[in-house]
């Protein structure tokens, strides 16, 4: 079996952690539990990461690269069906390359213990979508947000509980499932 580079070995203890953090919180989850998880010491996990907290600012941190870049891909699009398209494939394909990442950006849009720890990451995910943070939303606007939440929350969950059977065409179907949630016709209706 070949060596996993430095890199490989990073991204691993990220996606775990960031799973970890997603279920239990970043209070309940300890680098111990962490470093066990990915079957490596404790020592060496804090080689990498000197502290809990260092650890969860690289998983945010990677959580609002991983958004920026979806964002970018949207942002030159008006609010929208197109937009929207691109914000559920987006995600759809984070959620299939790591369902962790996914996890916590949703746990971002709920009102957590952790909440201001994520609270970044919610307001990054409706920034994609072209919405203001929920807390700036006029309520004439609350319908959409409920369908963005709904949205995410489908392809979240739905990711999540299939991704060892998920398959390109598994992931299209669930790309239009959420796309209708936000009450958009399909392109080819």
């Amino acid at each position: 079996m070949p060596r996993l580079t430095k890199q490989q070995i990073e991204d691993e203890i990220l996606e775990t952690a960031a799973t970890l953090f997603a279920r239990h919180g970043f209070k309940e989850t300890s680098i111990q539990r962490v470093a066990d998880a990915v079957g490596y010491s404790k020592t060496g996990l804090l080689h990498r990461f000197p502290s809990k907290e260092a650890l969860q600012a690289a998983v945010i941190e990677r959580a609002l690269a991983d958004l920026r870049v979806i964002a970018a891909e949207a942002g030159a699009l008006p609010v929208g069906p197109a937009r929207d398209r691109i914000v559920i494939t987006g995600v759809a394909r984070l959620a299939m390359e790591r369902p962790g990442a996914v996890a916590l950006l949703l746990s971002g849009l709920m009102s957590a213990p952790d909440g201001e720890a994520l609270h970044e990451t919610g307001e990054a995910v409706f920034a994609a979508f072209g919405v203001a943070a929920p807390e700036c939303v006029a309520e004439h606007d609350m319908p959409r947000l409920v369908r963005i939440v709904g949205a995410l929350g489908a392809l979240a969950v739905t990711t999540v509980a299939m991704h060892d059977k998920l398959t390109p065409a598994a992931l299209a179907d669930i790309v239009e499932v959420s796309y209708d949630a936000l009450g958009h016709e399909r392109p080819n209706n």
